[in-house]
C-alpha cells in the first residue's frame, strides 16, 4: 500500500497530532508499505529535508501563536508531489490549509479519504474569548470530515459527539501509547537530582503546550498554593512551550521551566518525576496522561474530556473539577506527602497504559487501510 499523510503540524513540533502522524508513517514503513508526509516547513528546514518520503511546504507563523505554522497556498506543488507518489489512500490529519489541499486532492482523484479529529476547536473558541464562533467552527468541521470513509478520533466523548452530529463513520483510533518507549526503568537518578536537588524531594511535573486552552491559570494558582504548603519538599517542573510561556514563568518563579524537550529526553523526564498534573479541559484524548502513566506516574487531571477516560480516581490518579485550583492544590499536596500511595497509584497507572498499547492500534490501522484500498493483505502482528 501507498499512503499519503497530510498534516498542518509535524516535527520538529511536539504535540499529539505530530506523535500520531509519525506513528502512522513508522507503522506503514515497518510493515513494508510506503508512506509519504506532506507538512509545513519550519525555520531552518528546506523543501526536501525529509527526502522523497516528505514534502515540506513553505509556511508563515500564525501571529497569536508563532510556533503554529500556516502553510501558504500550495495546491500545484502538493498535487505534483502526490501525482509522483501515486497514493492508494490519503489520510488528512488536520483541518488547516494543508488539510484542505489534501482533502481536495483525494476527492478529485477518487481516492479513499481518511481524516482525523484530534483537536476540539469548538472548545478552543471559548478559551480564546470568541464563544460566538463555536457554531461556525462546528459547521466547518462537519463539512470538512463528511466525505471521509473513516474519521479517526482518540476520545470516546468526542466520538459520541461526532456520531450525534451525523458523522457516522467516526471510529476510535489514536489513543494508544508506546509502552516500550515510555517506561519506569528510564528513571535517571542523576538527572532527577539535578531537577530536584535532593533524593527525597518530590518532582511535580506538567508537560504540554503552554497556551490558554490548557487551563494554565488554574495550574498557576494551584502550584502557587501547593508550593506555599510544601516548600522545599517539592520541585515543580514544566516541559513545553507556547504563547503563555512568559506569563507562566513570571507568575511561577520557583518553577523549573525546561522548554521544548525531545521525545527521548521526555521519556527520561517522565520516569524521573513523581507525579504529573494536567488541568486542561479540552483534551480529546490526553496522550500526555498516557505517556506519564506508562512511565509509572500517577496523574492529577481535570475531570473533563479525554482525561477522564484514562485517569481512574484513587486507582491510577486523581480527578479534579477543571476550574478548582484549590482542589488541584489539595491533590498535589496529598500525593506529595504520601509516598506509599503514590507508588500504589503508579503501579496501577502503568497497568492502565499497558492496556492501551499502541501496537494493537497499529495492527488495526493496517487492517483499516487494507479494507479501504482493497489490498487484501495479511496483517501480521506488529513488533512490540
Amino acid at each position: 500500500m501507498r499512503i499519503a499523510l497530510i498534516t498542518d503540524t509535524y516535527a520538529p513540533q511536539v504535540n499529539g497530532v505530530t506523535t500520531v502522524v509519525r506513528r502512522i508513517a513508522e507503522t506503514m514503513r515497518g510493515a513494508g508499505h510506503s508512506a509519504a508526509v506532506v507538512a509545513p516547513r519550519y525555520p531552518g528546514q528546506s523543501r526536501d529535508d525529509g527526502g522523497s518520503d516528505e514534502l515540506r511546504v513553505r509556511s508563515l507563523p500564525f501571529p497569536p501563536y508563532p510556533s503554529i505554522r500556516l502553510s501558504l497556498p500550495a495546491n500545484r506543488g502538493v498535487a505534483r508531489y502526490l501525482d509522483g507518489f501515486a497514493p492508494d489512500l490519503l489520510h488528512v490529519a488536520t483541518e488547516g490549509p494543508l488539510g484542505v489541499v489534501g482533502r481536495r486532492y483525494a476527492l478529485r482523484h477518487g481516492l479513499p479519504l481518511v481524516t482525523s479529529f484530534h483537536t476540539d476547536f469548538p472548545k478552543y473558541a471559548r478559551h480564546y474569548g470568541t464563544p460566538w464562533l463555536e457554531p461556525l467552527v462546528w459547521r466547518w468541521l462537519l463539512r470538512f470530515h463528511r466525505p471521509a470513509r473513516l474519521i479517526h478520533t482518540p476520545g470516546e466523548a468526542v466520538w459520541k459527539e461526532l456520531r450525534r452530529r451525523g458523522l457516522e463513520r467516526a471510529v476510535l483510533w489514536g489513543r494508544g501509547v508506546d509502552v516500550e518507549h515510555f517506561r519506569p526503568y528510564r528513571r535517571d537518578i542523576g538527572w532527577r537530582r539535578w531537577l530536584a536537588g535532593g533524593d527525597d524531594t518530590v518532582v511535580v511535573l506538567h508537560v504540554g503546550r503552554l497556551a490558554p486552552e490548557k487551563n494554565l491559570d488554574v495550574l498557576v494558582e494551584a502550584w502557587a498554593k501547593a508550593h506555599a504548603v510544601l516548600g522545599q519538599r517539592a520541585t515543580f517542573v514544566i516541559a513545553g512551550e507556547g504563547p503563555s510561556s512568559r506569563s507562566v514563568t513570571s507568575r511561577l518563579r520557583f518553577v523549573r521551566q525546561l522548554g521544548f524537550v525531545d521525545r527521548e529526553a521526555l521519556a527520561r523526564l517522565y520516569a524521573s518525576a513523581d507525579l504529573c498534573v494536567l488541568p486542561s479541559s479540552t483534551e480529546t484524548c490526553g496522550l500526555v496522561a498516557l505517556e506519564a502513566m506508562a512511565s509509572g506516574l500517577p496523574v492529577v487531571a481535570a475531570d473533563a474530556g479525554g482525561l477522564r477516560e484514562s485517569v481512574r480516581p484513587n486507582l491510577n490518579g486523581l480527578l479534579v473539577p477543571p476550574h478548582d485550583a484549590q482542589g488541584f492544590c489539595d491533590a498535589i499536596v496529598a500525593l506529595a506527602l504520601d509516598a506509599p500511595r503514590r507508588r500504589t497509584l503508579a503501579r496501577a497507572a502503568r497497568l492502565t497504559a499497558e492496556g492501551r498499547n499502541s501496537r494493537v492500534e497499529n495492527e488495526e490501522l493496517l487492517r483499516q487501510y487494507a479494507a479501504l484500498t482493497g489490498a487484501g493483505i495479511e496483517v501480521k502482528p506488529c513488533a512490540a
